[in-house]
């Protein structure tokens, strides 16, 4: 049998089509959140809403089982994206306003919420065994509902990540200055923190809440080798993250391996190859100008003054991310 007719036969199984779209969809949103996190030096963010979205799996299986609801996990997803925006709330609140440092309320999360998850599944008559398809990803238990709330989901992330990319961005470069030029810096730092919640329970059923922050942040990472512009970065990202997605997903279907796992160290593997072709590239590549994107003629006078929007003195490319 040909390749050919082998890819035929996976993109005519009902359940590939669906696992193969949900992959799609993780591979450009994950990155996207990703870039913002990486920007702002939160890139354990995704581990810790990870964590929370476990209980909130755990409580939706109890309330789906106290319903007498089939399956008894119906309601495991609207659990894990409850639980993971206000969690992902909460470190946001404690990281502005509260006494304990980021890194802490994090840890506190990353144990709450595991020893949260195991004690509400057994109340709700399971086992911790019944969570492994959460923790590590089971891409063939997607169903049309699950496909129907990713699309719902991502639509969500990519309006916001997007649409608000200039705003998003400044407030992660220099939030003191998106301060004083006036930006809404709470509101925009809530929606940061709400989207990557989202991120994790949409990327939950392809990689898995343990893995789902590697997919969030490895690509960023690839990105951050080849690029120093904010958005070509991004873009980078989402390119290296539906390709790994789709590729480990392809994997799985002949070989019978975890699918979160193949993905990770897909990408993985990629960053490990750019960082290491890099050096070579760079040393036969001609010297030019270091920052292409910013034009030669631009006069420095100083910081912008209050009034000039942080938006526009930002700029969406001429940033480097890290």
């Amino acid at each position: 049998m040909t390749v050919i007719e082998e890819l035929g036969y996976m993109l005519g199984d009902p359940l590939m089509r669906r696992a193969l779209l949900a992959a799609l969809l993780v591979g450009v949103s994950a990155p996207i959140v990703g870039t913002y996190l990486v920007q702002r030096r939160l890139s354990l963010l995704g581990d810790g809403i990870g964590h929370v979205a476990l209980t909130g799996v755990a409580l939706g299986w109890m309330i789906g089982a106290a319903m007498g609801l089939a399956p008894t996990d119906a309601l495991a997803v609207p659990g894990a994206v409850v639980a993971a925006i206000a969690g992902s709330v909460l470190i946001e609140v404690v990281r502005r306003r509260g006494r304990t440092s980021g890194d802490l309320a994090l840890a506190i999360m990353f144990y709450g919420g595991i020893a949260g998850g195991v004690l509400l599944i057994g109340l709700a008559g399971g086992s911790s065994g019944n969570l492994m398809a959460y923790l590590f990803g089971s891409i063939s238990t997607v169903t049309s509902t699950d496909l129907l709330l990713t699309v719902v989901l991502c639509a969500v992330i990519l309006l916001v990540g997007l649409g608000l990319r200039a705003a998003l961005f400044s407030v992660s470069h220099d939030e003191e200055f998106a301060t004083a030029s006036g930006l809404p810096v709470w509101a925009l730092n809530m929606a940061v923190a709400v989207v990557a919640a989202l991120t994790v329970t949409v990327a939950m059923r392809v990689v898995g809440l343990l893995l789902v922050s590697a997919l969030m942040i490895v690509p960023v990472a690839v990105g951050q080798l080849v690029t120093h512009s904010f958005r070509r970065t991004m873009l980078v990202a989402s390119v290296v993250g539906v390709t790994v997605c789709l590729v480990g997903l392809s994997i799985t279907y002949w070989n019978d391996v975890s699918p979160g796992a193949t993905i990770v160290v897909l990408a993985i593997g990629v960053y490990a190859a750019v960082a290491l072709l890099r050096p070579l590239v760079a040393r036969r590549r001609p010297a030019g100008d270091p920052h292409p994107d910013i034009p030669d003629d631009v006069r420095v006078a100083g910081r912008p003054t209050a009034g000039a929007s942080a938006t526009s003195a930002a700029g969406s490319d001429e940033e480097c991310v890290g």
